[in-house]
């Protein structure tokens, strides 16, 4: 199969052009600054120089490449979650506008399936592990609710429109080479800095994702039956867990922990909700479906 890979060189994309290749399937990779470009070569696929948000460019793109299917990976994320708030404009106008190209060059030139990355932990299981059916979190504060406001306007698309086959993957939270969440990741470095407290109880649950198994899924997903699918892991662990034995298996200091009534004070609601109101994602459909094997966190497997 012709498949195009839009953000070909980020930290997913990486491994699943290697993956997409020893399927057997012709990979070309979308990308716009020439270091990205030489990864997209290095990785074996045919690299293609473009701009998401240039409609007539991506639109020519299309036309000349004529893939079978087109796999949405656009982000525009910061170095550190820290400077997440000031990057999610731009990234934002990223998936929704310059995606939006890449949609609708898709439609136009028959492309007959499009996966869209979404997001499996901005979810409301309501209490519970959050399935497919359940709805993204709109109404919460902040980024957290401008995020998957997005999100949830990407999933309309991609599944809304009756000429292309569209799938909507949640991604949980990636970890892995190339990630915050990795020994040389930036959440590490804020970790081991001292720059990350637990707040009040740390009652969130997160799901996580190595970013290998998410592109063992995506590439699983280029022939599954459409619609949505929690790429998660089974690990959904609560933050009072999860971040002691992450500062321990990095070798960094116990996390401060710090009331919730101070967090409020001095970072605003989100931060308490992030730390304390999140629900993980039930990955049981994508098991049996996508034949998905993930492996388990290495910062519980110790």
């Amino acid at each position: 199969m012709k498949v195009l890979v839009a953000g070909a060189s980020g930290a997913l994309g990486r491994p699943l052009i290697a993956r997409l290749r020893n399927a057997g399937h012709e990979v070309w990779g979308l990308a716009h600054r020439p270091e990205s470009l030489k990864v997209v070569e290095m990785l074996g696929a045919h690299p293609v120089k473009g701009n998401a948000l240039d409609r007539s460019g991506i639109f020519t793109l299309l036309e000349q490449i004529r893939p079978e299917a087109v796999i949405d990976q656009l982000t525009s994320l910061p170095a550190s979650p820290f400077d997440l708030p000031k990057r999610l404009p731009a990234d934002r106008k990223l998936r929704l506008e310059g995606g939006g190209h890449l949609f609708e060059a898709a439609r136009t030139w028959k492309v007959q399936r499009y996966i869209q990355q979404s997001c499996g932990f901005y979810l409301d299981g309501e209490g519970e592990l959050a399935t497919e059916a359940s709805p993204l979190r709109i109404g919460a504060p902040g980024t957290i609710g401008e995020s998957a406001r997005m999100y949830a306007a990407l999933e309309k698309r991609v599944l809304n429109a009756p000429s292309i086959e569209g799938v909507g993957l949640r991604y949980g939270f990636f970890y892995g080479p190339g990630t915050w969440y990795w020994p040389d990741g930036a959440f590490s470095t804020h970790l081991s800095q001292g720059e990350i407290s637990l707040i009040g109880a740390g009652s969130s649950t997160f799901s996580f994702i190595h970013v290998d198994d998410a592109a063992q899924a995506t590439v699983a997903a280029l022939t599954a039956p459409t619609g949505l699918y929690n790429v998660v892991d089974g690990q959904p662990t609560k933050m009072s867990e999860w971040l002691p034995a992450y500062a321990n298996w990095i070798g960094a200091g116990v996390p401060s922990d710090l009331d919730e009534q101070e967090a409020l004070r001095l970072m605003g609601e989100e931060s308490v909700y992030y730390q304390n109101s999140l629900t993980g994602a039930c990955n049981r459909k994508a098991l049996e479906v996508l034949g998905f094997n993930p492996q388990g966190l290495p910062w519980l497997d110790r």
